[in-house]
Order: structure tokens, then C-alpha cells, then sequence
């Protein structure tokens, strides 16, 4: 559902005065000031261009106020926000319960093993998962030019209904988890894909263990660019 007319507007308008007021900021004698209007500018776009944004699944979304990432910076922020994923998750990628792709459009994909974070056929967030996701959330909180998507997978076992179903019930824990460690909600988008993206191929009825999966995709809000960051990311199969 699109935003109305007047919601739209009225994003106008704040851009607009909050965009004046940070020009007259800048007039006063401060030598960063170019910088900070930058900055400021960017997250105000950020906010205006989240709002004309479709809905996700289940809940509407709003853009974040995170600002944007130049593009000729964009692969240096995204590879220091994987490798420090990498530093800090290095025991479960040593056991293979973790996995980081960078994505052909620059996103980072952090697969994680639904049977570490949930019971079989359960969307409740395992007590010893919480460490892991907390350390995620604290990477997340810091590199903060950037859209979550947390998107559910299940294997072929059972009904197509039900693991669809199941797929969103995960996908919303984790997106929940996060937010209570402080990452905003106006940057986490949830989505559940069921049985439709397998890693491995299998007859219906199997319980593959590697499709049953959490993704993050972490995508940067680029200047210039910003809408592209609330796009679901597209299949994650590989």
C-alpha cells in the first residue's frame, strides 16, 4: 500500500526544514561543518526515500534515519563490517553453524543454521542462541548505514503451508532478538521464504539440515541509491 499524499508532503515539508536548519548551523565558525551538513542531509533523505518504500511482510516499514554511505566508499564499509562479523562469530563459522557471503550488489549475507537457533519445528529463539545474536546486533548497531533483512528458510518436510508459516515465525524472532538489543526497528525488515530457496535440492518430505536456515542480508543504503536498500534481497539459494 502506498504512502497517502499527505503522508508523503508531510516528509517533504520535514526534509525541507530540517535540511534549512542544518544550512544555518553550518553558516557558524566550525570547520567540520561541511561534513555535518553532509550528514545530515543524507539522513533526512535516508528518512524521506524509506517512506516511499512498499510494505514488507506483515507490517509496514519506515525508513531509517541512518543517512547514506557515498559509493566509492561502499566496498570498504561492507568489507570491514564482514570481517569484523568474522572476527567476532569465529567459533560458530569454525563448527559451520555460520556463513558470510558478500552479494553480487555489494550486501553482506550472514546464513545462520535454523537448528542453532531453533528446535525443530519450533520459532522460539534458543537460550543458547541469544549470545550469538547479541554479538551480531552489536556489529549491527555500530555499522549503522545499512537495512536488515532477516529471512526464514525451512527444508521440505511438512506442509508448504506450514513451513511457509513456520519461515515468518522465525524470521520475526530474530528480527524481535535484534531489536531488543537496540538495533531500530525502522531498519529490520522480516520475511519468511519457506521451502521455496533450498541450498541443497530434495524430494518433498526430507529434512535437509542446511535448508533450514536463517539469512541476514545487510544491505547498504547507498547515496543516491537509498530505496534499493529496503528491496527484498532476491533468491539466496547459493
Amino acid at each position: 500500500m502506498k504512502p497517502s499524499k499527505a503522508t508523503f508532503k508531510t516528509a517533504v515539508k520535514t526534509a525541507v526544514v530540517a535540511t534549512a536548519i542544518i544550512g544555518l548551523a553550518a553558516c557558524a565558525e566550525d570547520p567540520n561543518r561541511n561534513a555535518k551538513r553532509g550528514a545530515g542531509i543524507g539522513a533526512v533523505t535516508g528518512a524521506v526515500l524509506g517512506n516511499q518504500v512498499s510494505h514488507a511482510r506483515g507490517a509496514p516499514i519506515v525508513g531509517a534515519i541512518v543517512g547514506a554511505i557515498a559509493g566509492g566508499a561502499v566496498g570498504n564499509y561492507m568489507d570491514k563490517q564482514r570481517k569484523e562479523v568474522e572476527q567476532q562469530m569465529a567459533p560458530e563459522i569454525q563448527r559451520g553453524d555460520l556463513s558470510t557471503t558478500t552479494l553480487s550488489d555489494g550486501s553482506l549475507k550472514v546464513a545462520i543454521a535454523s537448528d542453532v537457533s531453533f528446535d525443530l519445528g519450533s520459532a522460539t529463539l534458543r537460550p543458547d542462541a541469544m549470545d550469538a545474536y547479541g554479538r551480531i546486533a552489536a556489529i549491527l548497531k555500530t555499522y549503522d548505514k545499512t537495512v536488515i533483512h532477516v529471512i526464514g528458510h525451512t527444508d521440505t518436510s511438512g506442509t508448504s503451508d506450514f513451513n511457509q508459516g513456520l519461515s515468518e515465525r522465525r524470521a520475526a524472532a530474530v528480527g524481535t532478538f535484534l531489536a531488543s538489543q537496540g538495533v531500530p526497528g525502522t531498519r529490520l525488515r522480516e520475511e519468511g521464504r519457506g521451502e521455496r530457496e533450498l541450498i541443497v535440492r530434495t524430494a518433498d518430505n526430507v529434512k535437509e539440515a542446511r535448508n533450514r536456515r536463517v539469512d541476514i542480508v545487510i544491505k547498504p543504503v547507498v547515496e543516491g541509491n537509498e530505496q534499493s536498500a529496503w528491496a527484498p534481497p532476491p533468491y539466496l539459494g547459493s
